[in-house]
């Protein structure tokens, strides 16, 4: 029987940081796959510094970035040029990641072509579908047209199982985010060097891109930041802040050369997992970021009124507070007085796995092998 062609498709940094586990995976089993992967550049420079880190050459780049780009041109960008790469590699299964423009435009590409989907991270939900926009419709359409679903935490799957029930290729793996930090942070320590951090401040690390806090919440975000290193001289902000002209203008209009917050381009992944590693607490309204930081004991306040992942809500690990000021500065600072509060968030057991989601997803994948190679599975 001949391999299994795969094609793995991603685009943004966080995509890359969760599927680099998987084309990782795929490639223990040579004997198994023909694995080829294409990345769409949604993110241009954020993109290749996780492909160097993992040491990823991808074998299509669409290289679809351009400036100010909006949804209707990324889309459809992708969407017609995924078609003429799977018909250049032929694909069994394509597999994409999360809840990306990139994750939809090439999901639904391959539902056109009649190419089974397996959907990495699938089932997230918050049931609103404005919130957040685009990412909420995205997931739920590519989890719509997908034949395999490798959902992260027990949630997620009976959210999949919910939808339809009639759903049999649902597997419950673990998220690949978790597998991507521990072999960073094993092997691939970074140099804190160029940050300057003070080792005698406790370093809170920030982070805020989503477009849902464009605008005024993220000047809200801002004034909060700033109200708590006023009133904490023993702490200091790092900001990696993220290259969207949104973002930047605000920021380094409202946190700018204030002592103690540091406004620094976005870290390559090694360096950033290293920061989190050495940070006290963080707040962010990255997914990723949620699911990551407590598996290093690290408390977190997202930036959101809503989540996808309500299970780090439920464990304990992670806060809801938005871009509300005052719920930011209160939690933030109960956290930053109390031992005892402290210590509750940092000893919660992380829900999202143990870093072996990739081998539970490539497995699945195994042991579908004749149905994928026979074309019965849609």
């Amino acid at each position: 029987m001949r391999k299994i062609n795969v094609l793995t498709v991603f685009g943004t940094r966080p995509e890359a940081i969760k599927m680099a586990p998987i084309v990782m995976e795929l490639a223990k089993h040579p004997d198994v796959f023909n694995s080829k992967v294409c990345i769409t550049a949604q993110h241009r420079g954020m993109l290749d510094q996780v492909l160097n880190l993992f040491r990823i050459v991808p074998d299509f780049d669409l290289n679809v970035m351009k400036p100010n780009q909006d949804l209707w041109t990324l889309t459809s960008d992708v969407l017609l040029k995924m078609k003429e790469v799977f018909e250049q590699s032929k694909p069994d299964i394509v597999l994409v990641h999360g809840d990306t423009t990139t994750t939809l435009a090439a999901s639904l590409s391959a539902f056109y072509a009649k190419i089974p989907v397996g959907h990495v991270e699938a089932g997230l939900r918050t049931f609103n579908k404005m919130y957040p926009f685009p990412e909420e419709i995205n997931r739920v359409v590519a989890d719509a047209v997908s034949s395999f679903y490798f959902a992260p935490t027990q949630r997620s799957f009976d959210n999949i199982m919910r939808e339809n029930p009639e759903r049999k290729k649902v597997y419950l793996t673990g998220n690949t985010v978790i597998d991507a930090l521990l072999y960073t942070v094993n092997n691939h320590p970074a140099d804190m060097e160029g940050i300057d951090l003070d080792e005698n401040l406790r370093t809170v690390l920030l982070t805020s891109h989503r477009r849902e806090n464009f605008g005024e919440p993220l000047k809200n975000i801002c004034l909060a930041v700033k109200t708590l290193v006023e009133k904490n001289p023993d702490i200091q902000v790092v900001y990696p802040v993220h290259l969207n002209p949104n973002v930047r203008n605000v920021v380094f209009t409202e946190l700018g050369n204030i002592d103690r917050i540091k406004l620094i381009d976005p870290l390559d992944y090694a360096p950033f997992a290293t920061l989190m590693k050495k940070s006290y607490l963080i707040l962010t309204d990255s997914g990723g970021v949620q699911e990551e930081a407590p598996s290093l004991g690290k408390p977190v306040l997202v930036l959101r009124n809503e989540t996808e992942r309500p299970e780090a809500v439920s464990a304990g690990t992670v806060k809801l507070v938005g871009a509300d000021v005052d719920k930011i500065i209160s939690t933030a600072q109960e956290l930053l007085d109390s031992e005892e509060k402290y210590r509750q968030m940092s000893a919660a057991i992380n829900p999202y796995g143990d870093g072996l989601a990739a081998k539970r997803t490539i497995d699945a994948i195994i042991a579908n092998k004749e149905a994928l190679i026979s074309g019965t599975i849609l």
